[in-house]
Formats: structure tokens, sequence, C-alpha cells
């Protein structure tokens, strides 16, 4: 028999195709699972996303509707503002009227004159409460502390009596819707007073008792 037929014992065979595969398989398989995972982590990425985008649409909503519903509210109790100012001034108007009146003439036998004043004194008061019903009302100013976003000052009185700063006359009554302020209060504010004033017979601030402001 020809020897050149017979294989080498020492020559091992060569590895199949399956053979190769296996170690190469098993890092596939970890590439697979790996690969399973990232979409898994991306939903759950994209949810967090989705509902923070959510949380933060219903906020601005809320912060809407909430805005909305201020803007109708003052809408609603500021819309007679303009009308109201003007009110007032027919009303000052009445109520200047009743105070020049003498008070002979309220006790006049002449039943013309008195029914005229007395009609201009139920226009006067008439008008005072319709402006009162529509939230329009009186600032309040005597004896209070000056305030000036509320009262407007027009002279200072020397009153050792009253502290600093405190409303002693009301020249013209101040009006208020809700809170914003139709009119200021025109005021006499006290100076030199004993309460906040220097230490002393002599309030702080006074000279001689003569205000020079007035």
């Amino acid at each position: 028999m020809n020897n050149d037929s017979k294989q080498p014992e020492d020559t091992m065979p060569a590895p199949d195709a399956e053979t190769m595969a296996a170690p190469h398989g098993a890092d596939g398989a970890a590439e697979e699972t790996t690969d399973a995972a990232d979409p898994l982590e991306a939903l759950r990425q994209e949810n967090a996303d989705l509902r923070d985008r959510l949380l933060r649409a219903v906020a601005e909503m809320e912060n809407l509707r909430k805005r909305n519903e201020r803007e109708i509210n003052d809408t609603r109790s500021y819309a007679i503002a303009g009308f109201a100012r003007d009110m007032l001034t027919a009303t000052d108007s009445l109520s200047r009227a009743l105070l020049v009146l003498p008070a002979e003439a309220r006790e006049s036998e002449d039943t013309t004159l008195r029914s005229l004043i007395e009609g201009i004194e139920m226009t006067e008061r008439e008008m005072q409460r319709l402006l009162a019903k529509h939230g329009v009302k009186p600032i309040e100013a005597e004896g209070q502390k000056f305030d000036p976003h509320r009262h407007q000052a027009m002279f200072e009185v020397p009153d050792p009596t009253k502290p600093e700063g405190t409303v002693v006359q009301v020249v013209q009554a101040g009006f208020a819707i809700g809170e914003r302020v139709l009119r200021p209060a025109m005021v006499g504010v006290a100076k030199g007073g004993g309460a906040s004033g220097g230490t002393g017979g002599q309030p702080a601030g006074a000279e001689g008792g003569v205000d020079k402001s007035v």
C-alpha cells in the first residue's frame, strides 16, 4: 500500500465551523441581553420625561385659570371705577349746596323751599347709597395715621395733643372701590405731637405755635 495515503498521527483534525462559533455565540447572547435592556431603559426615561411635561402643563393651566379668574374679578369690581369717580363729583356738588344753606332756610315757612332742600338731601343720600351698593366706600381719615396712599396732606396743624402725623381734619372725603383708591382724602395733619415729638414742653418741629406750612 502506498505510504503517501496514510494520515500522519500527529496531525490534528481541523475544527469545524460549529466549534469555532461557540465562543462567539456566548458573546452574542450577552450583547443581545444588553440590547434588550437598553430599549427598556429608554422607555423609562421617555415615560419620566412625558410625566414631567404633563405636570408642567397642568401647573401652567392652573396658573392661567387663577390669573383669568383674578382678572375677571378685577373687571367686575373696577369696571365702574371711571363712572363712580364722575359720580363723586356730582355728589360733592350736592353736599356743598347743602353746606352753604343757612339754618333758617330749613325752618322756613316757605314749603317750596323746604321741599327743595329735602329733595337735595334725599338725592345726595340716594347717590351715596348707590355708590356703596357698588363697592364705593369712603376712606377713613380723621384720627387715623397719615397714609400717603390713601390721604393727601393739604396743610399741617400744630397740635401737641395728637401724635405726629395724625389726621386731625378732613377737607374733602376720599373714596375707594375695593382696594383701589378713587380719590384720596384731602386732610390736615397734626404737627409736633407730644406722643412722637421732642421732649419737654416744646413739641418737636413747632416754632412758637406757628405753623409756617399753612
